[in-house]
């Protein structure tokens, strides 16, 4: 229970407002899908194992034109139920607990990837790689690779799964969210994500990347009164961009074709995430073999009947138009809101925001420090308890079995999505006040704050 009657403010909660879902237009789009009977039909059918073949092509055809790219060919696409699923299918038919060693996961991380990850074998497997300004620490990983793969010339693993031509068990797998991190925010560079290839060649390692927030982009620096001009293509490619064209890509002499990245792609941010359905693209090769997880083949891709909901808006261009005139500049404008009241009401206090100037900007976060001695726990529970508001502490966003504590006791994440514009400043000044109060309060006040706080106080808000 917190001890006010104030309304309550959530700035962890990882949504979308309410007021942004397109809901006419996907009225629309259902209306006009279930209304021909051309695509009613196989809309209510079971769906071929790939996914529906319209959206599949209309998927690479939009990534194509936002990504600049040579064309995207529809066979690098398969249909899922969104990014969680994408990442539970990508491990049943490309991992092996018998066989693959471990999973290296940026720190901080999507915390809500951690399960799925265990649930899959790999449990007190997970293990962490710090970022710096450039993104994922490569220095780091390819000691912790290089480490993990000479212990593993003394005990090789075998092999648990049947084996199909269609399927491969890489002996690493990397995960990230490269762009406008969840939840760092930061963006992985161009120079360390070409790296990150060529490590991940070098390792047999799958870096399975969660490019979810790739279309929420918008200048860093906005003058006031200024429309935000709207960012019609991505600022760098993705990785699995880079595996498909650095060095001769998949295709080159000494590869088996699989590549050794896939996008995990989702229209759960930019339609909403009650539709269910997303997308993985990786080489023709990988693609169908995901297809051909047992989940795929006995009831045909999943989200088939939203598949052709998607499909229209796609192919009407409302979807594009909706991220563009609705999307980027709504979330523009509450980013600059919430950033600037922490700059008039936090940074006065000694929070320090990550290092380093970008053009660009995006996502659903703001991720900062407090100065010493606070911790985020204490600042948090103090905060629900006081305020009636909610934010992320860096304890949240740790790699499950391998937590850097040191690294994220003093980190907080802040959601700017979910609550109205006046709602985020509000919350920065309740934050502004606790912070303020738990300095005069001393080391020892937040000591004690930390362990009388319960483990689960946030358990109830993803």
């Amino acid at each position: 229970m917190n001890g006010t009657s104030k309304p309550l403010i959530n700035l962890l909660r990882g949504w979308p407002n309410p007021s942004l879902l397109p809901v006419t237009q996907i009225k629309n789009a259902s209306l006009s899908a279930l209304s021909d009977p051309k695509v009613s039909a196989p809309a209510l059918l079971y769906g071929p194992d790939p996914g529906y073949e319209p959206l599949r092509e209309n998927i690479a055809g939009w990534l194509t034109r936002f990504y600049q790219l040579p064309p995207i060919s529809p066979k690098r696409i398969c249909i899922s139920g969104g990014g969680s699923q994408n990442i539970a299918c990508i491990l049943q038919v490309f991992s092996d607990p018998s066989f693959t060693k471990q999973v290296w996961m940026v720190s901080p991380t999507y915390f809500l990837a951690c399960p799925i990850f265990q649930d899959n074998g790999f449990y007190k497997r997970l293990r962490s790689v710090p970022e710096d300004e450039e993104g994922i620490d490569i220095d780091f990983l390819k000691a912790k690779l290089l480490q993990s793969d000479q212990e593993t010339l003394k005990r090789e693993g075998s092999h648990s799964k049947a084996p199909h031509a269609w399927r491969k068990s890489y002996r690493h797998l990397i995960y990230a969210v490269p762009t406008f991190s969840n939840p760092s925010s930061r963006t992985m560079s161009l120079r360390r994500r070409e790296q990150l290839v060529r490590v991940a060649r070098e390792h047999d390692a799958l870096i399975i990347t969660d490019d979810v927030y790739d279309h929420l982009q918008w200048p860093a620096v906005m003058t006031p009164g200024e429309t935000p001009p709207s960012l019609e293509h991505a600022v760098l490619p993705r990785v699995v961009d880079i595996d498909r064209q650095l060095d001769g890509g998949p295709d080159r002499p000494d590869a088996d074709g699989f590549g050794n990245a896939v996008s995990s792609g989702t229209f759960s941010k930019i339609v909403g995430p009650g539709t269910r359905c997303g997308w993985a693209e990786g080489t023709e090769k990988f693609t169908y073999g995901l297809s051909q997880c047992g989940s795929s083949t006995s009831g045909g891709a999943p989200s088939q009947m939203t598949s052709t909901f998607i499909d229209q808006l796609l192919r009407s261009g409302d979807l594009e138009q909706h991220i563009s005139l609705v999307l980027r500049p709504a979330y523009s404008r509450r980013y600059h809101a919430m950033i600037d009241a922490v700059e008039e009401h936090l940074l006065p206090l000694g929070i320090k925001l990550p290092r380093g100037y970008r053009d660009v900007v995006g996502g659903y976060f703001i991720w900062f420090a407090l100065p010493e001695p606070l911790r985020a726990d204490a600042i948090a529970q103090q905060a629900k308890e006081e305020e009636n508001l909610i934010v992320g502490p860096g304890s949240l966003f740790q790699v499950y079995d391998d937590a850097r504590v040191g690294d994220l006791e003093c980190q907080v994440r802040l959601c700017f999505a979910w609550e109205e514009e006046q709602s985020l400043v509000e919350g920065i000044v309740r934050l502004g006040k606790v912070i303020r109060q738990c300095k005069q309060g001393g080391r020892e006040y937040l000591v004690g704050k930390i362990l009388n706080s319960a483990q689960g106080a946030f358990s109830d808000y993803s």
